[in-house]
């Protein structure tokens, strides 16, 4: 009984020290899957990184916290979230906007000492950034050069999160920018619709006083030439004998008939003979 006794016992201390070593062998290895960044820390210090991949580590006194170094998309796309500013004529502008940056690989262990996680450092650093930049670009351009500079207004704010990152978060690398909307107040927006209107009935009526002017000068060219055709014509009649000439052509179109009744003393028609 004895003897059973200490098998049994020894059957427990080997499973007991199988299951110890199980748990020391996988709690000194991990992964870091790709494009993440793993920062090794020891009694909570920093003492490293490890590369994406297969680590080893000291089980139960090291942990391998993992930093994302991917493309990072901060989104101010809705209504209550839209980034809030004034143009240069003091107009309220709400613009949507998408930003995309990344966590610099050789910055993970800072962005861990300082902010613990990149949604931590986003919202600590990024996002005030963003707001402030392109609140700033958005100043130098009237409300209707946000519309009709979109392009340039764009590039302003890349210039100017560019200075503002590489001087604020050096930590990162910025990507692009990209305003999806751009919206006013809702009396600008009247006032804007207006204007279109005014300027579309505007050209309209400039339309229509073209037309009419022009429909005017084409009638005054047709009646200067009838005109010009009637004198050139008086001017050949005069040339070939005035009134002689008249009568010959009547004669020359004549078929020769005469008129079935005649006036007493009238003369045939087209016939002068007095002379």
């Amino acid at each position: 009984m004895e003897q059973v006794n200490k098998d049994i016992l020894k059957l427990v201390i080997g499973g007991i020290i199988v299951f110890l070593f199980i748990i020391l062998l996988f709690g000194s290895i991990g992964t870091v899957k790709a494009g993440y960044r793993g920062v090794r820390v020891q009694f909570g210090a920093v003492i490293g990184t490890v590369d994406s991949g297969l680590y080893f580590k000291i089980p139960f006194i090291q942990k391998v916290k993992k930093i994302n170094t991917q493309t990072q998309v901060v989104y101010f796309d809705k209504d209550e979230n839209a980034l809030g500013g004034a143009s240069k004529d003091l107009q309220l502008v709400n613009m949507k906007v998408i930003f995309n940056y990344k966590i610099l690989d050789s910055k993970v262990s800072d962005i861990y000492s300082r902010y613990q996680t990149v949604q931590n450092h986003q919202s600590a650093v990024i996002e005030p950034i963003l707001r402030d930049s392109i609140k700033a670009a958005s100043a130098k351009y009237t409300a209707e050069e946000l519309v009709t500079k979109r392009a340039e207004f764009i590039t302003e704010s890349e210039r100017i999160l560019r200075e503002q990152i590489q001087s604020k978060a050096d930590l990162v690398v910025f990507e692009r920018v990209n305003v999806v909307d751009i919206d006013f107040s809702k009396s600008f927006n009247q006032a804007i619709e207006a204007k279109v209107t005014a300027e579309q009935d505007a050209l309209a009526a400039k339309n229509k006083l073209e037309q009419v002017k022009f429909e005017a000068e084409q009638r005054v060219a047709s009646a200067e030439a009838e005109a010009r055709a009637i004198k050139i014509q008086a001017e050949a009649v005069t040339q070939q004998g005035g009134k002689d000439y008249v009568q010959l052509k009547a004669i020359e179109k004549w078929d020769g008939k005469l008129p079935q009744q005649m006036i007493p003393g009238a003369t045939v028609p087209f016939l002068n003979l007095t002379k």
